[in-house]
């Protein structure tokens, strides 16, 4: 058992790492965000029926569940837009800095979303989340309009994230994904209609962008999100939970290997990205800490 959990750590580990070289990649293909998103999704959806056909899982949902998976489909499509086009307006760095306030964005909808009290450390770590960001935007201007959308990008991947919460609860991850990703494709292709750009420049690409988009889509979407799912038995959520969040550190450490003097930013930005780190970081810890005092029983 020991042996397993090990193994299952080692593999969330490089699962992790895999995110963060997805804004690596989202920096070396060259085309827009737009269509990047729309192919990317297009050949994890082809991956995930391949899967589903493989294991022989059944698709039938029902008309409510239909609807969350569209609501889905579009926020996921959105979010990664937002991601992918504040990477090519400013820098990874910036980018993932700005995504790691997604879980504060949680924290705050939370209550709302399952109906319960705010807790008062969450207002406390809000206000440390905003100090890191002043830093960060105060030291940073010149990327103020990517930071921004990769604001909006980090909130998106909230509200995906509480959506996705109801969700697993009751289906497969893989069919989740197979709609969410086919609504995806579905929601971009008539929005590339509505810009006037549907035409064969979205599959005629540069074969160096082709292999990208296929590690992007095969080993970075598909295979991440079934693999994150597999270790989440093994591994308690507090685990999982520590170790995602070095999905920016990975990233950050792995564009300056990459990219070198363009991803190195002034001293502040990283002292502003840590105290976002940390803060995300204290939250979960102290959750998961609230949530095992619930399951002790009072003697």
């Amino acid at each position: 058992m020991q042996k397993d959990r090990i193994l299952n750590l080692l593999h969330l580990h490089f699962i992790v790492f895999i995110w963060g070289f997805t804004a690596i990649l989202g920096k070396l293909i060259t085309i827009d965000s737009l269509p990047l998103v729309w192919v990317r999704m297009g050949l994890a959806t082809l991956f995930i029926v391949v899967y589903l056909l493989f294991a022989k899982f059944s698709i039938k949902i029902s008309r409510k569940t239909f609807w969350w998976l569209l609501g889905g489909g579009v926020v996921v499509a959105l979010h990664w837009v937002t991601f992918f086009l504040a990477i090519k307006v400013s820098t990874v760095s910036v980018a993932l800095a700005m995504m790691s306030t997604g879980a504060f964005f949680t924290a705050l909808m939370e209550p709302f979303w399952y109906k319960r009290k705010i807790i008062g450390y969450e207002i406390f770590f809000g206000l440390l989340v905003v100090v890191g960001l002043y830093l960060i935007f105060k030291v940073e201007a010149q990327y103020v309009f990517g930071m921004t959308i990769a604001l909006i990008s980090a909130f998106l991947a909230a509200v995906f994230s509480l959506i996705n919460g109801k969700l697993v609860q009751n289906h497969r991850p893989s069919v989740i994904s197979f709609y969410e990703l086919g609504v995806g494709v579905l929601f971009l292709s008539i929005v590339l209609i509505a810009k006037g750009d549907w035409n064969m420049s979205l599959v005629v690409l540069p074969t160096s962008d082709w292999i990208y988009l296929s590690i992007l889509a095969v080993i970075c979407t598909a295979y991440a999100f079934i693999a994150s799912v597999k270790v989440m038995k093994i591994l308690t959520p507090y685990t999982v939970m520590l170790t995602t969040n070095l999905e920016p550190v990975y990233g950050i450490l792995l564009a300056w290997f990459i990219f070198g003097s363009e991803e190195k930013m002034k001293p502040m930005f990283y002292v502003g990205a840590l105290i976002i780190l940390s803060t995300v970081i204290a939250n979960g810890i102290l959750k998961q800490r609230a949530n095992i005092k619930k399951r002790v029983p009072k003697i």
